[in-house]
């Protein structure tokens, strides 16, 4: 759990009186319009101040249904869906992948963050901070952490490594013999629609893969059969707790090996 702001003000005592404390996280309470608590307004305070390091979690050590603090460099972005609350109202969702140096997980951004993404400053290779995040296991079984009403979201700059760091992480070709299709399973997304997803094995030189692949490119696969050379191009690699997951979605595609 955070601490409170009571507990925060002792790690600025050098830097900001309670007076004052007190007096910017008021203003700010207001500027959000009462709908960040103040706790987490102090927190967010104590952390612009350098002051809240040792929040932070490593991607590796996250669990489900927690809160967190993370730092991360943004190495995809999908595109926007829209989706019907409850109430009938439009929302909008965008799901992104972030890596530090121990693992890498989804990140989820919803209705106006998305504003992050249309307004350029968040691209592959910028680094991210979610302050307060909360995190779930996505529907494809993997670690992501939300953005939602309590969580915060600093931006920083572009990594100009990004593009490398893009194309080790996301840019995975494989070639083999197709050995194994699974059959295909139905889900419901967050947002109600309906994914498909199938895994397949593949015999790359010695080496048996077995390759996950979401929605369109389940039908795609359907297209080949059992024994003939395929190519799976940007192919994500998932790499966490020792593992290796590979992933074909739909920035991904497959051939037939020339």
């Amino acid at each position: 759990m955070h601490k409170t702001k009571t507990e925060l003000i002792e790690l600025i005592a050098d830097l900001k009186t309670k007076k004052d404390f007190e007096k910017e996280i008021k203003t700010r309470y207001k500027g959000y319009d009462e709908l960040v608590d103040q706790d987490t307004i102090a927190l967010l305070i104590v952390d612009e101040l350098g002051r809240n390091k040792q929040s932070i979690t490593k991607i590796v050590d996250l669990s489900p249904n927690g809160d967190y603090t993370v730092v991360g460099k943004v190495l995809s972005i999908s595109d926007s869906k829209t989706f019907k609350r409850k109430n009938g109202t439009p929302g909008k969702v965008i799901n992104l992948e972030i890596t530090d140096d121990t693992a890498i997980c989804g990140l989820v951004l919803w209705n106006g963050d998305i504003d992050h993404i249309k307004n350029k400053e968040i691209r592959p290779g910028t680094i991210v901070k979610i302050i307060n995040g909360y995190t779930k296991l996505g529907y494809t079984g993997d670690m992501e952490i939300n953005l939602g009403r309590w969580g915060l979201l600093e931006v920083g700059p572009i990594d100009i490594s990004s593009q490398e760091e893009q194309r080790k992480h996301n840019a995975d070709e494989i070639t083999g013999v197709l050995l194994h299709k699974e059959s295909t399973k139905a889900f419901f997304k967050d947002d109600g629609e309906f994914g498909f997803v199938t895994t397949i094995t593949v015999k790359e030189h010695d080496t048996k893969k077995e390759i996950t692949l979401w929605d369109r490119c389940v039908k795609d696969i359907q297209a080949y059969k059992i024994g003939e050379t395929i190519t799976l191009k940007n192919v994500t690699k998932k790499c966490g707790n020792g593992k290796t997951e590979f992933h074909v979605n739909e920035n991904s595609t497959i051939e037939k090996h020339k």
